[in-house]
């Protein structure tokens, strides 16, 4: 074989690998873009959000409130590690709310909302301070706003009963509506007390009268 064959034989040798691997790689590049949505979505999270994790941290079963149908939301037992501090705790249960729903439809809160910040007065009252994303991504109308408050409410008080009532700010400052709709100017009740039952009125007995024939009754009339 002369040498312009063997260097033409080596060429095509070459041009054969990089088909393959080309093939291989086009194989590959399709495979990511179908998995994207989440996998892009997950590191966004986690560089916008990491995970929380504190040195109290047990395996617990939670209750997140995630969308169950049209203007209903309903709890899905999730097993996370949650911390003995109600602060963190809180915002354990929260992340979980937003970065996991079981399928896209029962999705609450926009995926690029991120807590900023979680505060407990000492009268039980949370203070959550959330990003920009949570009004200007959230779905404009009053279903949609009711359901995202109450999944952030009912995920609080059922997983965190030391709170009792709930502030919502945005970016550090209280914003008169959440996209339009429901009203953040106030406070949202957490836990609220069981009424208490009144004791039964007692019952006063009155002695028993006296018997004027009884022995040692006294007798007016000697």
């Amino acid at each position: 074989m002369t040498r312009n064959l063997r260097f033409a034989a080596a060429i095509l040798g070459v041009a054969v690998l990089i088909a393959f691997a080309s093939l291989h790689g086009m194989h590959q590049r399709i495979r990511r873009l179908s998995e994207a949505p989440a996998s892009e979505e997950q590191a966004r999270r986690e560089v916008l959000a990491p995970p929380i994790s504190t040195p109290t941290d047990v395996k617990e079963q939670a209750k997140i409130f995630w969308a169950a149908g049209e203007d209903k939301i309903a709890p899905v037992q999730v097993e996370l590690p949650l911390s003995a501090d109600p602060a963190q705790r809180s915002k354990q249960v929260l992340e979980e709310l937003i970065s996991s729903p079981p399928t896209p439809e029962q999705r609450t809160l926009p995926a690029d909302a991120t807590i900023l910040g979680f505060y407990i007065l000492p009268d039980g009252t949370a203070i959550v301070d959330f990003s920009d994303a949570l009004v200007t991504e959230i779905p404009s109308g009053i279903s949609s706003e009711t359901m995202a408050i109450d999944s952030i409410a009912r995920t609080l008080d059922t997983n965190v009963p030391s709170l009792h009532r709930l502030k919502i700010l945005i970016h550090g400052q209280e914003v008169d509506t959440l996209a339009g709709h429901v009203d953040l100017t106030g406070f949202f009740d957490l836990n609220p007390a069981a009424p208490q039952t009144p004791a039964p009125p007692e019952h006063k007995v009155a002695p028993p009268a006296s018997n004027p024939n009884s022995p040692g009754a006294s007798n007016p009339h000697g």
